[in-house]
């Protein structure tokens, strides 16, 4: 995919968040996904950074736009105010380190402590590229991912596997439910007409306060930073 840049016009604004202890792999997951790079020499997340992202779905320019939350302890108290207004988030654990796999239901509680209940959630596996130090099976993943209600996948971002469909089934995932929304509320509104009404509104589609005022079809560059 061509680099886009920030300010190119898009139908929505996507938030999403990745969480998951240091050193799971998600700097370089995001980076893989936005600039299909990867450093062996990747450095620990000093409390919060984005990268974004425009992607196709169903004929709408969707910007992702993409936060990499640090996952020391001592930065939980800044990290903690991003999850509001995300509509994904990327939940990520290193396959060759247990502990990591453990704590997946703290962030989880975590984030759906400050999140709304419609968060897309993907349960992500990352390193899988290193089978010979795995400690925690796919199976774990999966039957956990089931027990919670998420969706699952096991990644490389060294070796570039499944990265991809790891983002996009959280933001195609995500268009479905704003998709729904807009039935739903086209519905109550006694609305039958073929175009369908894009409410305004914060829950949906948002960054911060400014998108409050802004109604989810216009473009969202330029407006959605302070």
């Amino acid at each position: 995919m061509a680099e886009e840049t920030y300010d190119e016009e898009c139908d929505y604004l996507f938030k999403a968040v990745l969480i998951g202890d240091s050193a799971v792999g998600k700097s370089n997951l995001l980076s893989r996904f936005t600039r299909d790079e990867f450093r062996l020499d990747s450095k620990p997340t000093i409390g919060v950074d984005f990268a974004y992202r425009n992607v196709r779905v169903c004929g709408k320019t969707i910007k992702a736009q993409i936060w990499d939350t640090a996952g020391q302890e001592r930065f939980r108290a800044i990290t903690s105010s991003y999850y509001r207004g995300a509509l994904g988030a990327l939940l990520i654990y290193d396959i060759t380190r247990r502990q990591t796999f453990q704590n997946i239901k703290k962030w989880l509680s975590e984030l759906r402590g400050f999140s709304s209940p419609d968060t897309v959630v993907v349960l992500v596996g990352n390193k899988s590229d290193l089978q010979q130090s795995r400690e925690v099976d796919e199976e774990e993943g999966k039957s956990l991912a089931e027990l919670e209600g998420l969706y699952f996948l096991e990644t490389s971002a060294l070796q570039n596997q499944n990265v991809e469909e790891a983002f996009l089934s959280m933001i195609e995932r995500i268009h479905e439910v704003l998709i729904q929304k807009i039935a739903l509320d086209n519905k109550s509104n006694g609305d039958d007409g073929d175009v369908p009404v894009v409410p305004t509104g914060r829950e949906i589609v948002n960054i911060d306060e400014v998108t409050a005022t802004r109604p989810l079809s216009t473009s969202f560059s330029n407006c959605c930073l302070k």
